[in-house]
């Protein structure tokens, strides 16, 4: 496993927070939470969680050594590995893998919603992924379809919402229609957003925000001197989460790069490396990266004295 230990996070109330963009029309709508931990965050969280119980959600003790009030709020994951699980256990076609990986999603998803992580992003399929075998991607859409339409009852069960992030230009119709109607009626729903980036690209993403505010300088909307951080976070992908900007960063595989996600977003993100293959990735792999996680302090270009 390839992560450092750092010592015990210190929340730090006095660190101002950025500027919102001052023109009325760039407000976000949603609670805007600053980048910075602070203890008052911590107890906002928590207190949302005992809502969500009183609500008739399962949240469960934590495992032993994790601590509720320093929980991550946005986890995202690279999930890296299916291919070559596939090939170590002798199967001719990544297929193997994905079906597997499919499986660990699902776990993954089960324990940030009984733990009380509020957010999960995952890396589904690249717009990179788009030059592999066309077999390969014929087989990844077909499979993220079926899960979709498998997990529909699970979801509104367990009051998870979906959102989805990335160019769907290039989708088949009929994932792009299920798309449409499971963000619809999952909407509502507030224990767990789960975003899954599907022909995402963290360049494109924030290519795309920048030609939003230019359109909107062009046309008189805001003024030049009204971009700033806060507004052009407004007009990425992510925006459709309460918390866009990841806590922690998990690759597997032993893969140390980001690969073009959520590039913009993971400025202040903790990135964990685990060796394990996404198929192999369980509760035990989980829980040692929040643990890491918890070990760590988070300063933000700054220094605790």
């Amino acid at each position: 496993m390839q992560s450092l230990n750092f010592p015990t996070p210190i929340y730090n109330n006095n660190i101002p927070t950025p500027q919102k963009a001052n023109h009325f029309l760039f407000r976000n709508r949603r609670d805007q939470t600053p980048r910075f931990p602070t203890l008052l965050l911590a107890a906002e969280h928590d207190l949302a969680l005992k809502d969500e119980e009183n609500k008739g959600g399962a949240v469960v003790p934590l495992p032993e050594g994790l601590r509720r009030e320093v929980m991550p709020r946005h986890v995202a994951v690279i999930m890296d590995g299916n291919a070559k699980w596939a090939r170590q256990r002798g199967f001719s076609a990544a297929s193997a893998g994905h079906e597997a990986g499919g499986r660990s999603l699902r776990e993954l998803v089960k324990s940030c919603c009984e733990w009380g992580i509020r957010v999960l992003t995952v890396f589904a399929f690249s717009y990179d992924n788009w030059t592999r075998p066309k077999m390969e991607v014929v087989f990844l859409l077909s499979l993220f379809e079926r899960m979709l339409q498998s997990e529909l009852d699970n979801f509104m069960r367990k009051g998870i919402r979906v959102s989805t992030i990335g160019d769907s230009s290039r989708l088949p119709e009929s994932l792009k229609k299920l798309i449409s109607d499971i963000e619809e009626k999952t909407r509502d729903n507030c224990r767990l957003h789960l975003i899954l980036a599907v022909s995402y690209s963290g360049k494109y993403d924030v290519t795309q925000a920048c030609k939003s505010i230019a359109h909107k300088v062009k046309d008189g909307i805001v003024q030049l001197e009204d971009i700033d951080e806060s507004l052009l976070e407004q007009e990425l992908e992510t925006n459709c989460a309460q918390y866009p900007c990841p806590d922690l960063l998990i690759r597997t595989s032993g893969e140390l790069r980001i690969s073009n996600f959520l590039l913009w977003q993971l400025a202040y993100t903790e990135l964990f490396f685990a060796e394990a293959l996404w198929p192999d990735f369980g509760k035990a792999e989980f829980i040692e990266a929040l643990t890491s996680y918890q070990q760590r302090q988070r300063r933000y270009g700054g220094r605790h004295s």
